[in-house]
């Protein structure tokens, strides 16, 4: 048994991919996509985790690897975590600082499952074999045809939910959210994500549309997750049986404890390369089950199938169109989902990935 792992090395790569086609959901358009990467050695293991955010981000995980986690035992993990706050506390504790400590804290999981050669979901403490997901795209950049292939292709993967954005033409909406309803037919079930594009009023008279007409049964940030008050007005007037969701600009566990305190939600959503880390996306699963609330992961299926499989809030995971190419292109261990539902590879240790790092590096910044 291994008493201590100290932390030898370590590094933080940026990477930036084109998206396939344009992007824009109800608030922001993109053409690429940014992901920060961390390694860490110890004890002869090399483990690695990441976050998606700006690639200014890369400096600070940086300073934070040279000035708080190398040297360090890898089984410390709780007290570099707190170094990492205290470092950070002048630098205000959410966004880029939130996100850097989170691709570390990320790579100190996998480390320590590594270590110990087991998977993450194990070290942590199963929940359950599987964990189902949906699939999430449906851009308001996209033509009909593009929305109406990519759904389809979903549907005959065995997915049985489906996420579109809205929110850029309100006036629009419902004709694209029939065309997704008609895409797929009656059975998987039709998500939609505004964003925060939508006032209270225009989300409030679109759920009912929505609900009538295609069956929608998730209404994510109709409103921005910042207006906890505009939230739980809708959530007290969307169709019986919608749920309304929101949580993914979530940075801390006070945020979301203010959001659940405010009754914002009837499904909170929290994103591991945000939030603090897996570390984070632990505190908000706590949260979640004090409070009796469902819990679902927001993009990055891989860095969250072995935590949501391991807490028992977690109702499904998003398989977020852009993440999940990357994901693909850059990962060995890439668990593809089967009937609907992604499973860890239970055979691999730690999150099970390994960077294919001839095949990454045109992407390299």
């Amino acid at each position: 048994m291994l008493k201590e792992a100290r932390l030898q090395k370590a590094g933080v790569s940026v990477y930036t991919v084109p998206t396939d086609t344009p992007e824009a959901d109800g608030t922001f358009s993109w053409d690429s996509t940014t992901m920060v990467l961390v390694h860490l050695e110890a004890g002869g293991k090399r483990a690695l985790g990441y976050t998606y955010a700006d690639a200014s981000t890369a400096k600070l995980v940086d300073t934070l690897l040279h000035q708080v986690v190398l040297g360090q035992d890898a089984f410390a993990h709780g007290a570099i975590l707190q170094s990492m706050w205290n470092t950070i506390r002048n630098l205000g504790g959410t966004g880029v600082a939130t996100m850097a400590i989170a691709a570390i804290d990320n790579a100190l999981w996998d480390l320590r499952a590594r270590l110990l050669d087991v998977a993450l979901v194990n070290l942590i403490g199963k929940v359950r074999d599987s964990i189902p997901v949906y699939g999430s795209g449906g851009f308001t950049s996209y033509t009909d045809d593009q929305l109406i292939r990519q759904f389809g292709g979903w549907k005959q993967q065995g997915f049985t939910m489906m996420k579109m954005k809205v929110g850029t033409d309100p006036a629009r909406d419902s004709h694209r959210v029939s065309t997704a309803r008609d895409a797929i037919g009656d059975e998987p079930k039709l998500f939609i994500d505004a964003n925060g594009g939508y006032t209270v009023a225009q989300a409030i008279r679109l759920a009912k549309i929505f609900g009538e007409e295609a069956a929608v049964e998730w209404f994510e940030e109709p409103v921005s997750s910042d207006n906890l008050i505009g939230l739980n007005q809708i959530r007290s007037r969307v169709p019986v049986g919608m749920d309304v969701a929101a949580g993914e600009y979530g940075y801390t566990a006070w945020y979301f404890r203010q959001m659940l305190d405010a009754q914002a939600v009837t499904v909170l959503q929290a994103d591991a390369t945000r939030c603090g880390g897996i570390s984070g996306f632990l505190d908000v699963a706590s949260l979640c089950w004090a409070h009796n609330v469902s819990l679902s992961s927001h993009c990055g299926p891989s860095m969250h199938l072995h935590v949501c499989c391991a807490v028992p809030r977690a109702i499904h995971m998003e398989f977020f169109h852009d993440h999940a190419r990357i994901e693909r292109m850059f990962f060995d261990g890439f668990c593809e989902p089967e009937g609907g539902s992604m499973s860890p590879d239970l055979s691999r240790p730690g999150i099970g990935l390994e960077l294919k790092e001839k095949d990454t590096a045109v992407y390299r910044v």
